[in-house]
């Protein structure tokens, strides 16, 4: 068998999603490679496009477009059932190309928090196998200190802890184990283990290390978090770099006063409303508007000389001449609006986009509005209190000073470097 010393390390990266749920781990693989690893992407069969253009191996998980179809995928309760049976293919495929990497290559699987419980079912079969958990948002961390938001029902801060305790236990009990215990308990079973009981403990004693890819002020480090646990940073990645705006989006942007930028995630084919009322409220503040999505038949058919739309564009070149943006909370459209300064009105639908919003809103930049009190009313009344926050601005700008700043992404890269050293030591 080969020494350790003369094998190429290989890092062998796991996510599944959305683009916004891969973007992440792509900046991570880039860095990795940059230190020498063999890097290989395992990700849904659609994103392979992304993967090669960021210069990174890929091996295509099976996954099912038609997902993004069911309305339930955006339910803040049934939401999770959906995702998990939707990854339950690729999570079999990762099983069989872990089982075909060389015994003697020393091996780290970088995981998506979806896929940490299958990786530690890989481990089982194969011991020497080094896992490192990235987790995207606060929300993906369980606490009874900070506690997230947990759906569109604000917990009081006043809860006593034990009461804390409880609730987090009730959320498992009846909408997470009841999902993927059985499943994950069969193969353990089969595989000889005693079975688990509380799938968020799994998730948090599997990994070797725990990453956090937001830094420490967007969230805390919690005394309840897993360890070893290193706080990083937001890895932003635009998969065109080098991409320009299009002719038409520039010629509308100087047309006229800065306008709002609507979008509302790469995955939900259930925005034909939401862009509607959009519109609407945009003409009742007497605002232009820019929506940005692949779907043109969710936006309406007939637009304005105010309105444009527009299939791609990215949003860093973008935002700073926007007024504002109008968004679903997902983590990375939160960290581009937050680096970029630009006031932000969240959205959100289901997982962690309340939490991101309501933590866009303690910062002062910007508001949240529940997408079940979306109507042209709210949405401009909510917009009107935006353009109009000083309270607002004001934060934008601190945050965008913040993040110019830098933070610790680079130290995330080396810790997941080592843990595939000689020695194994993080």
């Amino acid at each position: 068998m080969s020494d350790y010393s003369t094998v190429l390390p290989h890092i062998v990266v796991v996510t599944t999603g959305s683009a916004g749920d891969l973007f992440p781990f792509l900046r991570l693989g880039i860095g990795l490679r940059e230190r020498g690893h063999k890097v290989t992407v395992l990700a849904p069969q659609m994103h392979e496009p992304l993967v090669r253009r960021a210069g990174l191996e890929c091996h295509r998980l099976p996954a099912d477009p038609a997902v993004l179809d069911d309305p339930d995928l955006w339910h803040p309760r049934r939401g999770f059932g959906v995702v998990w049976r939707a990854i339950r293919d690729g999570m079999e495929a990762m099983r069989a190309f872990v089982a075909a990497l060389p015994p003697d290559q020393p091996c780290t699987l970088l995981v998506h928090p979806l896929a940490v419980a299958h990786a530690d079912l890989r481990r089982a079969e194969r011991p020497d196998i080094r896992i490192v958990a990235a987790y995207l948002a606060p929300s993906n961390l369980r606490t009874v200190h900070d506690l997230p938001v947990l759906g569109p029902f604000p917990i009081p801060g006043w809860l006593p802890l034990m009461l804390r305790r409880w609730l987090w236990n009730m959320v498992e009990a009846t909408a997470i184990n009841p999902v993927v215990v059985p499943e994950l308990n069969a193969i353990r079973r089969a595989q000889g283990r005693a079975p688990m009981s509380s799938y968020m403990d799994e998730m948090y004693s599997a990994p070797d290390l725990s990453v956090t890819l937001f830094p420490e002020w967007f969230g805390a480090r919690q005394p309840d978090w897993p360890s070893p646990l290193l706080c990083g940073d937001f890895p932003l990645y635009d998969p065109h770099p080098d991409a320009s705006i299009a002719p038409g989006l520039v010629q509308f942007m100087r047309a006229g006063s800065a306008p709002i930028i609507v979008t509302h995630g790469t995955a939900n084919m259930h925005a034909a409303a939401f862009f509607a009322s959009a519109l609407a409220a945009a003409e009742r503040l007497g605002r232009r508007i820019v929506f940005l999505t692949a779907h043109r038949a969710h936006v309406p058919a007939t637009l304005p000389p105010t309105a444009f739309w527009q299939d791609y564009c990215p949003l860093a070149a973008l935002l700073p001449d926007a007024a504002a943006l109008v968004h679903h909370g997902g983590i990375g459209t939160t960290a581009v609006a937050l680096r970029a300064g630009t006031p932000q009105l969240v959205v959100p639908m289901a997982y962690d986009q309340f939490d991101n919003g309501e933590r866009v809103r303690a910062m002062h930049a910007g508001l949240t509005l529940k997408a079940s009190r979306v109507s042209v009313r709210t949405l401009a009344d909510a917009l009107q209190s935006l353009l109009q926050s000083p309270e607002i601005h004001i934060g934008c700008s601190a945050v965008k000073e913040r993040l110019a700043a830098g933070g610790g992404l680079d130290a995330v890269i080396d810790a997941i470097s080592k843990t595939v050293s000689k020695t194994g030591k993080i």
